[in-house]
């Protein structure tokens, strides 16, 4: 088969010289929007108008429901279909505040609305919602019967104010959960967004906010919230929330830093007698640090708190809290993944107390008597003394409710698991705002399955291998799925360990997502073992889900920690390998054209590795690439072909390593003698000179194979390539060479000429939309 242009100006978008092995953070297996659907992994809910605008989602394995809050309406999903029955509730604003609200200079489309933010189930057959009815929050219960039924009404007759349970604004920071009947939220209560309080509502008692007479929180951005009992003691339970605030310099310096903290109030917290009234008085915080350790004591930290999730492993155990955190500095972008055990949290919450001096003073330990009851500690066995039970915080002294009061934060900070986090990522394309985990037992061990929501819709699969001790855990990324199909961040996740499914949330809508589909991984034993997936294993005939304490133990192969298959699978060894020699394709090239020997290895992960053997050598040689011989990600490209190139090409990959042919391709070059009696043509006279063999224009005929090569998103990329291919030699561009009179070094007119064209077509298609190039 000859060569042909559209082989060559496939690369266009796609062009990138391969500098060494593939970096830890490539996705081994990379999953577009279309793939996911055509293999049935996810089904997607975009409301009956198109978009959501989701802003809250309550995943209820209890009624096999899925509950979504967007604009001006609520929805329920069964899980256990595909999504064709779904229930709609129409929630917009009460009459005259969406007016009230565009009058006051607000967006009318994107905040005088009624988003629903809050959902929380109430009792066994209702759920209690709550939105910012167009900047005038209001609450109401929502109808969605019991176990096995499929309903969802509003009852008119529950709907109140919902001032200090939703905020007015749709996108200010925001957490809530609901422990005992009662709503405890963290957020800025007022109009104006400036007024953070955490608030307790909804219950028999009466409602409990933070102190606003001193400054407890420090424009706090609201994470999560959830109630983590201590101990089997229930007067010890208490709520726990994880935020990031902006506070002065803690070294008593000028300017402000961000840092982030969880902090804590008991569930019994009644509020003082005479001090702190209706207002907490169990209120404690700490600083949580994500840094990784650096060269003489330095660190680099991970200021600002993104998401948390609750890892909780057997009943009857406390939950490990995994927080996903990002960089606020100028010099880089990046992410990193802390893990805290409870037990440290409530070790630092026991220590000192911090304490300042003066507000130009650095922070220390405070070093006085701390009164009892300890400030912090709930009402229960552990603070009762004879003659003084002190059965509520109304019972506490004045001194132990002025001390909470002025020494609300701890002196230690809390510290990640093994010190430092469990993943980094830097220099990454897009930002990371979702995290959701799963605990998955394998054949040699038990690993945390980390699910990371980007802002481009995409969802990245990942484990991260502790080789013991203090060393740096190892990164791997197992997939990365294209979720939605237009770009947008992803807000929501919830994890259901009994369905195997994920449920991916954004503006748009929502996505049903299966956590593994083994058989994409490919259908030999060692592309199963090279996925290094914990869900999945080799049982002797196919990839499929791997299955702790059942039969066939000795035909299950699997190998997360170091991915050999040379080791795991019978017959895969690099003698077997040589023995099963991959059959040879032939193909042609024209002297001094350019060629395109295409290898596109299964795995990006892989590192590709090019072998030339002439006719009449004894052995393969390894492939040189200079100016005239690119390897790129799709292959090997010839920019002018030699007589000298003529042999059979093996491409073969590396990893972890393993190495195998994936093609090998007998390349027999046609000399430029030879052309005119295998291709006779007449040019016609208003035809321009072509360079290598390539007319200058693209026909029309390849338009499409040359989009569904190159992919519409990475169009702009085609400059880049033509300036580097055909447009600049020695460091000159275009003009330049033009500027002298004379063609840039290595290229001919014609050749600069084409360079143009191709350039002139990526800009028209760069100019029209998706829908417009899908429609061509």
């Amino acid at each position: 088969m000859a060569p042909s242009a559209w082989a060559v100006c496939c690369l266009l978008g796609r062009l990138l010289l391969c500098g060494g092995s593939p970096g830890p953070s490539t996705p081994r297996l990379r999953l577009s929007y279309r793939d996911l659907l055509s293999a049935n992994r996810s089904a997607i809910f975009l409301g009956p108008r198109g978009s959501l605008d989701l802003r809250a989602m309550y995943l209820d394995e209890y009624r096999d429901r899925l509950f979504l809050g967007g604009r001006d309406a609520l929805y329920s999903l069964r899980l256990d279909q595909t999504w064709p029955d779904p229930r709609e509730v129409l929630w917009p604003p009460q009459p005259g505040q969406r007016e009230e609200c565009v009058g006051k200079g607000r967006d009318p489309l994107t905040e005088c609305a009624n988003f629903v933010r809050v959902l929380k189930p109430h009792n066994r057959t209702h759920l209690l919602a709550c939105g910012t009815g167009a900047f005038h929050p209001i609450c109401a219960l929502i109808t969605v019967g019991h176990r096995g039924e499929h309903m969802l009404h509003l009852d008119p007759s529950t709907v109140q104010g919902g001032r200090g349970r939703c905020p007015h604004e749709p996108s200010w920071p925001f957490a809530s959960t609901f422990v005992g009947g009662e709503l405890y939220t963290g957020l800025t209560a007022d109009f104006l967004g400036r007024e953070a309080m955490i608030f307790r509502s909804g219950g028999s008692r009466p409602a409990l906010r933070s102190d606003s007479d001193q400054s407890l929180l420090h424009d706090p951005r609201f994470v999560a919230a959830a109630p983590i009992p201590d101990n089997s003691d229930q007067d010890n339970d208490k709520v726990y929330f994880f935020f990031s605030e902006t506070v002065p310099s803690p070294d008593g310096g000028p300017g402000h830093v961000i840092v982030s903290c969880v902090g804590r109030v008991c569930v019994n917290d009644a509020g003082g007698q005479r001090v702190l009234v209706n207002k907490w008085s169990t209120f404690l915080k700490a600083r949580l640090v994500c840094s990784v350790p650096g060269p003489g004591g330095a660190e680099t930290h991970f200021h600002q708190l993104e998401d948390v999730f609750l890892l909780w492993p057997k009943a009857g155990k406390s939950p490990e809290v995994y927080a996903l955190f990002s960089t606020v500095s100028a010099v880089f972008q990046g992410f990193a993944i802390c893990v805290y055990h409870m037990a440290d949290i409530w070790e630092v919450f026991n220590g000192p107390f911090a304490h300042q001096d003066g507000p130009q003073h650095q922070w220390g330990p405070y070093q006085g008597k701390v009164p009892f009851p300890r400030p912090g500690a709930c009402p229960s066995k552990m603070t009762a003394q004879p003659g003084r039970p002190f059965g509520s915080t109304k019972d506490y002294p004045d001194e132990v409710l002025q001390f909470a009061r002025a020494h609300p934060l701890m002196f230690q900070p809390v510290r990640p698991r093994q010190g430092r986090p469990v993943l980094v990522k830097t220099h990454l394309a897009q930002q990371l705002h979702q995290i959701a985990v799963d605990r998955v037992e394998a054949e040699d061990g038990t690993y945390d399955v980390i699910f990371l929501g980007t802002d481009s819709g995409s969802v990245l699969k990942v484990i991260a291998l502790q080789a013991g001790g203090s060393s740096e855990p190892e990164e791997v990324v197992l997939e990365e799925l294209q979720v939605f199909k237009v770009p947008t961040p992803i807000t929501e996740m919830e994890i259901s360990v009994k369905r195997q499914m994920l449920y991916v949330g954004s503006r748009l809508g929502v996505a049903r997502l299966r956590l593994h589909q083994c058989e994409t991984y490919g259908s030999a034993c060692a592309e199963c073992c090279l996925a290094r997936d914990p869900y999945c294993a080799w049982d002797g005939a196919s990839c499929t889900r791997y299955q702790p304490g059942t039969g066939k133990r000795r035909s299950r192969r699997q190998d997360i920690r170091h991915g050999n298959p040379a080791l795991q699978c019978l017959g895969q060894g690099p003698e077997e390998e040589a023995a099963g020699q991959v059959a040879a394709t032939p193909v042609y090239g024209t002297e001094h054209n350019s060629t395109f020997l295409e290898c596109q290895p299964k795995s990006p992960q892989a590192a590709v590795r090019w072998f030339l053997q002439r006719p009449g050598d004894q052995g393969p040689d390894q492939v040189k690439t200079d100016e005239r011989i690119l390897q790129t990600e799709q292959g090997l490209l010839f920019r002018r072909l030699s007589r000298l190139d003529a042999g059979t090409y093996s491409c073969t990959t590396l990893e972890h390593g393993f190495s195998q042919t994936v093609v090998r391709l007998a390349l027999e070059v046609i000399t430029a003698a030879q052309l005119p009696s295998l291709f006779p043509r007449e040019p016609r006279p208003e035809e321009p000179p072509v360079w290598g063999g390539l007319a200058p224009a693209l026909p029309k005929a390849w338009y499409k194979d040359i989009l569904q090569l190159i992919g519409f998103a990475n169009l702009p990329l085609v400059d880049e390539y033509c300036e580097r291919v055909w447009c600049r030699g020695s460091g000159e561009r275009l003009g330049a060479s033009r500027s002298r009179g004379k063609p840039a070094k290595g290229k001919s007119w014609a050749g600069l000429e084409l360079g143009k064209k191709v350039k002139s077509w990526a800009q028209a298609e760069r100019n029209r939309t998706p829908r417009e190039v899908e429609a061509t």
